[in-house]
Order: structure tokens, then C-alpha cells, then sequence
């Protein structure tokens, strides 16, 4: 079954219009950078995200959203714990954010 990653990021006051354009491209790269170990083959089923415009004022701060999405909770696994050009992308986005919010979830399960 199929895992659904969302990830959504505030970014710090201070951070630059150019340090986030360069995060959120970075972000869009993963999909073709991360690969599997074994096979060399990008293993991202889907991937969509973009800036906030939200008109219902309950963002708290964050201001951009990712759906990534892994046909199973071993490719999804291998992507936080193991996939180097994930770990690389985390080490440098880490200092520009204030937080960062994370869910997963397969379709129905409740």
C-alpha cells in the first residue's frame, strides 16, 4: 500500500527570498536525486508542493507544502533514514527553519 508524506515548513524571519527559492528547488530535485541502493532508479512515485495561499488564516507560520508519495512504507523508510541526497537536502534546510511539520499516512487506515 501506498505512503503519502506531507511536509510543510516555516521558515525563519530572517531567511533570504533567495535561500528559500533554492530550498524549494532542492526540494523538487529530490524526486530525480533520490534513488534506490540497489538499482540506481528514482523510487519516488509522486511529488507536488508549492508556496502557501491559503485565504483561511490558519498557516501558523508555515508557508510552503510538499506531498511526496512512496509505494511503501520500506521506500519511505529507506527515504528518512538511509537515502543520502535526502539526509544532504535535510542537513542544509535545517538552519533556515523556525519548524517543520511532518505526516504520513496510507489511504483509509484511521
Amino acid at each position: 500500500m501506498s505512503i503519502t508524506h506531507t511536509v510543510f515548513f516555516h521558515f525563519k524571519a530572517d531567511t533570504k527570498p533567495e535561500d528559500v527559492k533554492a530550498t524549494v528547488e532542492g526540494m523538487f530535485a529530490l524526486k530525480d536525486k533520490c534513488v534506490k541502493a540497489e538499482s540506481q532508479t528514482p523510487y519516488i512515485k509522486s511529488f507536488k508542493g508549492g508556496k502557501d495561499n491559503s485565504i483561511e488564516g490558519l498557516q501558523n507560520g508555515i508557508t510552503h507544502g510538499f506531498v511526496v508519495e512512496f509505494a511503501s512504507v520500506k521506500d519511505r523508510d529507506y527515504y528518512v533514514k538511509e537515502d543520502p541526497a535526502h539526509a544532504a537536502f535535510v542537513k542544509g534546510l535545517l538552519p533556515l527553519l523556525e519548524k517543520a511539520v511532518v505526516v504520513d499516512f496510507e489511504d483509509g487506515v484511521y
